[in-house]
Parts: C-alpha cells; structure tokens; sequence
C-alpha cells in the first residue's frame, strides 16, 4: 500500500516488454493502411459546429438584494463589469470548499500512508492549512454578500472549477495513490488557487472596493505560504526518492 515508485516485471504496458507481439502489431498496421486520405479536419469541422452552436456554461445570477447593497459599493462598481467579479468570486468560493476537502483527504494520507521517517511533512501545518482555506470560504462568500450577490449561486467559473479540479479530488481520495503523488496533485491545486486569489485582488483593485482588496491580500498572503510548503515539500520527497539527497 502506498510505496513509492518502484520498478517490476508486472507493469506490461510498454511495447519493449514483448518485442515479438509489439512487431505483429507494426506489420499489420503497416498492412492495413487507413481507408481514407481524410486527416483531422473533418473531426475539427464537427467540433467547431459545436462550440459556434453551444450555450455558455450558465449565467451569473441577478444580485437578489441590490438594495441592501451599500451606496458607495454602488457607485463603486458604476459602469464596471461586476459580474465579472461575482463570477471570479464564484469561482473561488467553489475552489476553497473543494479545497478543506483536499486537505483532509491528504491529512489521512499522510496519517495512514507509510513514508519514512525523516519525511518534510509537517501534520500541524497541513492542519492550519486546512482551517486557513475554510477561513478564506468564509471571506469570498462575506464578499459575495456585501455586493448583494447570492453566495449559494453557482457561477459559471464555480462550475468549470469544480469539473478542473475534480481530478486532483480522485488523486487525493484514491487509496493508492502515494504521498508524493497526492503532493504533486495538491502543488496543482495550489498553483491554481494563488493565481485565483491573485486575481481577485486584481479585480477589487480596480473597482475600488479596498476593503475587499485587503481581505484578500490577506488570503493571498497564506495561501503564498501553503505553495510554498506544498512545493518545497514535494521537490524534496521525489529529490530524497530519486537519490539525488
């Protein structure tokens, strides 16, 4: 359960392990040559009916309590594309509850899986990563709120987030996934939600809402840590596996 990378007989999957089969299939590919001079244009052509045809992934709701907005956020985002902001927000409000989920999926991997003694990876400090990214839930949807926008709405940048990210979700709960690998799957999701962050104290910014900028200059600051430690943790795992330390 859980080793890492090792080398065996049993991984069949390269076409070295049977020279003699890995040849039948060269000469029979050689001998049935396709049925058509056609190339890929005629699969893009179908692919790109589709995308000129196709809705977009959803909408951005209508704020449901416009008037409870304040009358300087109002003024603020005047002639502004605040939707844009909603859906950013969506969008990372999406990715920090998937988030927490990540980090207790990779506490209990590195609570259960064996790793050697001397392993980098600090339990406390994964723990305080994970109560930081159900903080920083807590910040996006306040930001929701305060713009009158409905926090349980499901952008479409939630939605496009959450199908991007489900594949480091089936890295981290798959039983046999090792640490290094759910390592190198959360660095993924760390990279992705420092970039999200950083955008948003882009957005708040630009429009004026300094407080808003604030909260997640804030957020940014610790998640700029957990890339860090994710990083940091990873390159000197698969650094020690490889013998280079």
């Amino acid at each position: 359960m859980n080793q890492p990378v090792e080398m065996s007989i049993r991984n069949r999957t390269g076409i070295d392990r049977s020279p003699m089969d890995s040849q039948k299939m060269i000469d029979a590919a050689n001998a049935y040559m396709p049925s058509s001079r056609g190339d890929g244009s005629a699969m893009a052509a179908i692919e790109n009916s589709y995308i000129k045809e196709a809705d977009p992934v959803g909408s951005v709701p209508i704020p449901g309590t416009l008037r409870g907005m304040a009358q300087a956020t109002m003024q603020m985002l005047a002639g502004r594309s605040a939707e844009v902001l909603i859906d950013k927000l969506g969008e990372r409000l999406a990715f920090e509850r998937t988030g927490t989920r990540l980090y207790d999926y990779f506490i209990n991997k590195c609570q259960t899986a064996p790793q050697q003694s001397d392993s980098p990876i600090s339990i406390d400090m994964l723990k305080r990563f994970r109560h930081e990214e159900a903080l920083h839930f807590k910040v996006v949807a306040d930001a929701l709120e305060s713009l009158g926008a409905d926090a349980t709405a499901q952008t479409p940048g939630a939605d496009v987030s959450s199908v991007a990210s489900s594949g480091v979700l089936q890295v981290l709960s798959d039983p046999r996934t090792s640490v290094g690998q759910c390592l190198e799957a959360m660095l993924n999701a760390e990279l992705v939600d420092n970039a999200g962050w950083d955008l948003l104290v882009k957005l708040a910014d630009d429009m004026g809402l300094d407080d808003m900028s604030k909260d997640f200059q804030a957020a940014l600051n610790e998640e700029d840590e957990h890339l860090m430690e994710i990083r940091q943790w990873y390159e000197q795992i698969m650094l020690k596996q490889a013998g280079a330390i």
